[in-house]
């Protein structure tokens, strides 16, 4: 769960190392909260979209399994995972 989490956030976070990077490569001061001011809200944005398209991608494209599912139990005195049917 924890990876699905830092996944996000690095996908909301994104838009904003691409921009700092755009400032260094124009020779601008990345941490001058003047280079921000005006864009920050459109990549707060952008960088919701990226990270609720990339979820939904996965929730289409996701294997879904078929049949039931029977869940770990003992047999014999051995455990059996649970598996899919």
């Amino acid at each position: 769960m924890l990876r699905a989490i830092i996944e996000e956030v690095l996908l909301f976070v994104l838009p904003f190392c691409l921009f700092a990077a755009y400032l260094v490569v124009k020779r601008r001061n990345p941490l001058d909260v003047e280079h921000w001011s005006r864009h920050a809200f459109w990549l707060a944005v952008s960088g919701l979209l990226l990270a609720i398209a990339v979820l939904a991608y996965g929730g289409f494209v996701a294997p879904r399994s078929q049949g039931s599912y029977e869940p770990p139990h003992m047999e014999n005195g051995v455990l059996v995972p649970g598996r899919f049917k």
